[in-house]
């Protein structure tokens, strides 16, 4: 498996940024051919290590896609849906974001 995962520093305007994204940016996302599955939060925190106690925010929103395998992301990304959704950024995310891929390892708890 692979990972997208996309991190979201504080925008401008918090209140259009949810809104935009839930109602307008998703409706892209669900259309994007490729992920085997996604999800997204706007309740991101860190934790210190070796804690519990909540550290400060450095992220305000954070999305993550699994896809089959690198190929499988490329191709979605390159994609008329990915670049619809990649174009669409700037219309929400005046902070920017950060996108990370990785194959993701396994393990069980």
């Amino acid at each position: 498996m692979h990972k997208l995962v996309v991190l979201y520093p504080e925008p401008d305007d918090p209140e259009h940024f949810r809104d935009y994204y839930v109602t307008k940016h998703l409706a892209l996302i669900k259309n994007w051919p490729g992920p085997l599955a996604w999800r997204y939060s706007f309740d991101v925190t860190t934790v210190s290590p070796g804690s519990a106690t909540k550290g400060d925010t450095t992220y305000f929103a954070v999305f993550e896609a699994d896809f089959a395998d690198a190929a499988a992301m490329a191709a979605a990304r390159a994609s008329e849906y990915g670049q619809r959704v990649a174009a669409d950024v700037a219309n929400y995310a005046t902070g920017g974001a950060v996108v990370l891929h990785y194959p993701a390892q396994g393990g069980t708890a």
